[in-house]
Order: C-alpha cells, then structure tokens, then sequence
C-alpha cells in the first residue's frame, strides 16, 4: 500500500502535470441525457480504472448510474476502503451534480497524466460517484432553469417527496438503545420498510447493503456548510429553538467537516449566504433537526409557498393558507437523513456538504465553484485512509466476516465485511480495541493511530471450548442479519 497521507501536495492537484484546468472555463449544467454521456466518455477514455454501473432507476424509470474509480474495477480488495459521492439528492440543487461529473473527468486525466496523488489514491481507494439520486426531480427543475427557479420546484422527486426526509427513522431507536444500554450499530429496519421508501431511496439502501463503504459526502445546496450528524435532535423540537445532537464519534466528524471547509476557498471563512457557521461547520441538529419535520416558506411577487415534511403547498397572496395554519401547529413526524441513516444502519461515517448560496447556480458560476471545491473533494477522500484497518481470522486463518469491531471509551462499533476485513476511523491517540463474534473468544489489543495512514491491526480468534459460557455482548445480536454489509 502506498505512504504518505498525510503530505501537503501543494500545486500538484492545483494545475496537474498537464495544465488540465483549461476545461473548467467550459462547465454546463448536464440535463440527464448528456450526464449519462459525460459518464461514458470518461469511462472509455479510462477504461482500465472506471466501471459505470446502474443502482436501480427512479420513479420515472432514469437509472441511477454510478461510475466507479479503481486499479481493479469491480472488485473489493481486501483492506482496501470504499467510499461514495452523492450529488443531486434534492432534485434543484444541482451544484453537487456538476462538481461530481468535473471529479470524475479530473480523476481520469489525472490519472493519465501521471499525477502521483491521484493514482496513489486510485490504486488505494475504491471510489463511487454517484452524481444525481434524484434525475427526475432535476428534470422539473432545469425545465425552469436558473433564473427562473424556484426555491423548493423539483426539490423532491416525481412524487414530490423529499429523499433526505425518507429513510427509516433509526434515530428514535438508537436514542431509545441508549437509554436501555442495546445494540450501538447496525440497528435494524423496521418491517415493510422497502414499501415504505421511494425507489430511489430503496436503490442507495441496497447499495448500500451491497458495498462496505467507510467515508461517504452527500452533496447539497442552499448554504455553505458541512453539515456532521446527528441532524435528528434527541429530544422533541421546542419550535424555534435547535439542540446539538452527537454521535459517539462527535470528534471525528468535526474533524472530517473541518477537512472539507479548510480545504475549501471559502467555507471556513464562516460568513456565506447570510449566515455564519463557526470554521465553516455545523451540527445538523444544532442548524435545524428533523425531529418534527421542516415547515419552510418563500416568499414571490404573487404566490406563497410552504414545504413540510414531503410535500409543498401553494397559495396566492390573500387567500387564506389553510394548509400552512393546519400544519403549523402539529408535530409533522418525518423519516431520518441520509447522514444519520448512514451511520446508523452501516458502517459509513457520512457528512453533508452545503455547497452554494444558489441552488441552481448560472452555468457561468460553474467554474468558479468548481476550483474553489476541487481541493476540498480530494482532501476529503483521502480521510478514509485514516484511522485503523485490518483482517479478522479464526484458527485457520479463515477470515470472518461480520465481526464486531469495538473501541473502549467510544459506544459505536462497526464491523467486518465479507471477506474479513474491516476500518475504523479514529483521531490519534492511543485505543483499546476488541474483536469479537458469537463462537468465539473476543481478543484485544492496544494500539497507538497516528497522523499519517491507517495502522493495520489484524485479530486472530480463537473457537471457544464448548463448556465456556460466553457473555453475551451488550450490543444485542438480534436482527443483526437485517443489516447486512459486504462489499464486492
């Protein structure tokens, strides 16, 4: 594996070895049709360490194409990360969109130029960039274009329901988990839950399933920001007023939020759009929270509207809004975040990138966005290489999957994947750390992260004599196998 993370490259990736920053002067918005294109070019013209592949289609048929970055395309190495890209998740911000298809062009001829950063990442790194989750939603919006978009028009999909407010709610679980000391990961769906959810939702959940990613960005707009969970707050909203929500992993989200706004031209100047967010950063309960839903109105010349939960409601100016003075008084119950979700249900650690003031910016703001984010978006990448990895073995150097990984001090475990291998972000510092799985004995080691590349910590268990009487974890194995991981 190659070294040396944590070097500063100072203008490699800024010009490239080949001045490729001629093309950003050229950036268009991508309707549907030509971003599927702009994925293919790229894929022939990189053929050897990319592979487009299709998630599912949207509720208007449109696949969900994602183009993979790899030496080995469509293979899961062994300790080698995964990690995700998604743009485009509210169908009018679209910036996240465009920046992901100029990473994915700036991936690939980068590569080819000999960019030692670059191929060091994708030789080390299984990336997938999954640029719009929601192609239909983008589709009413660009009908409108820049212009003459409105704040909330192609915000949800063809049903007009807002994928960022549809995942299950596995919150309320692990707030309830907490109080009763129960399972701290991996938490289960509850029935029903793929009739619960729009297909495009069901198709990042079963991608999801399919592959162990460690480090995923999910791309907005309407702020700039970088938004770390939980954006659920634990206890019911008082309206008008927020409260910090954490994660056992509250530091190193900040860290990871901190590396993208650093990273960026101007995010972690704090002052944008409006607001000021301390070094660029946020807690997504402390900015708003999903507890109750979202109730957001905007104001035109003529007509009113206001979004809550999934749906937008309309009227004109003097009538009487019975739907808003309906809703503004209930608790409107909403799903959970993909960000949360993500953390909760896999062993993802997910940030949300606010990236633009205007959601649908002008084609001639595009490249100006797209160099004051570049940097960011690798720098980001590279966090997965932190923290530690390893291999998990019984006797027989079988590898084991599904092995729980926990760390003393830190209530979140994560676990292996199929072919035993497994990651865990961490700060540096000096960690306790025990694997463990029903049949055998747990084993523990000591080890010391640093600042550079993950530190490998491999674990060999040892089958448990028949007459021991294990304990039973704290971490309740039940409907575990409802939360299935394993890349491939």
């Amino acid at each position: 594996m190659w070294l040396g993370w944590n070097i500063v490259w100072l203008g490699a990736l800024l010009i490239g070895l080949n001045g490729t920053v001629a093309w950003a002067s050229d950036i268009q918005h991508h309707r549907y049709e030509e971003l599927v294109r702009a994925l293919f070019v790229v894929q022939s013209e990189c053929p050897y360490i990319t592979r487009i592949y299709s998630i599912g289609r949207s509720v208007e048929g449109r696949h969900l194409y994602v183009l993979e970055f790899s030496d080995t395309p469509g293979i899961h190495e062994a300790m080698e990360p995964e990690f995700k890209y998604v743009g485009n998740m509210h169908g009018n911000e679209v910036l996240g969109r465009e920046l992901l298809i100029q990473l994915s062009q700036f991936l690939c001829e980068e590569y080819r130029a000999g960019n030692q950063r670059i191929t060091r990442l994708i030789h080390d790194t299984r990336i997938h960039i999954l640029p719009t989750m929601n192609p239909d939603g983008y589709e009413v919006a660009a009908k409108q274009g820049p212009e003459f978009n409105g704040y909330l028009v192609g915000r949800g999909n063809s049903r007009e329901v807002d994928l960022n407010r549809n995942f299950p709610d596995l919150n309320a679980l692990m707030y309830y988990y907490e109080k009763t000391n129960g399972r701290n990961h991996h938490l289960p769906l509850p029935d029903n839950w793929e009739h619960q959810v729009e297909l495009e939702t069901l198709a990042v959940i079963k991608w999801m399933q399919n592959y162990n990613f460690v480090l995923s960005a999910n791309l907005h707009g309407g702020a700039v920001v970088a938004n770390y969970p939980f954006d659920k707050s634990r206890d019911p909203r008082i309206r008008g007023k927020t409260t910090y929500a954490t994660t056992p992993d509250d530091k190193i989200f900040k860290k990871l939020a901190r590396t993208y706004s650093y990273a960026h031209s101007w995010m972690h100047k704090g002052w944008n759009c409006g607001d000021f967010f301390d070094e660029g950063i946020t807690n997504g309960a402390s900015w708003y929270s999903l507890s109750k839903g979202i109730l957001e109105c905007y104001d035109s010349n003529e007509l009113r509207s206001c979004f809550c939960k999934d749906r937008t409601y309309f009227w004109t100016e003097g009538e009487e809004p019975k739907t808003y003075s309906h809703l503004i008084g209930l608790p409107v119950e909403a799903g959970t975040g993909m960000q949360d979700f993500n953390y909760l249900y896999t062993n993802c650690f997910e940030i949300t990138l606010e990236l633009s003031c205007d959601k649908f910016p002008p084609a001639s703001a595009l490249s100006r966005e797209w160099l004051g984010n570049r940097e960011a978006l690798i720098s980001f990448l590279e966090q997965v290489h932190h923290g530690i990895k390893g291999m998990v073995y019984d006797n027989n150097n079988n590898p084991i999957g599904n092995a729980e990984i926990s760390v003393a001090g830190i209530n979140h475990d994560v676990t292996t994947g199929v072919d035993g291998d497994y990651f865990r972000l961490l700060l540096p510092g000096t960690y306790t750390v025990t694997a463990s799985t029903s049949g055998y004995l747990p084993s523990t080691s000591t080890v010391t992260v640093g600042p550079a590349e993950a530190i490998q910590l491999h674990f060999y268990l040892k089958v448990a004599p028949k007459d021991t009487n294990l304990t039973q974890s704290h971490h309740s194995k039940k409907n575990l196998s409802s939360a299935k991981v394993g890349p491939r």
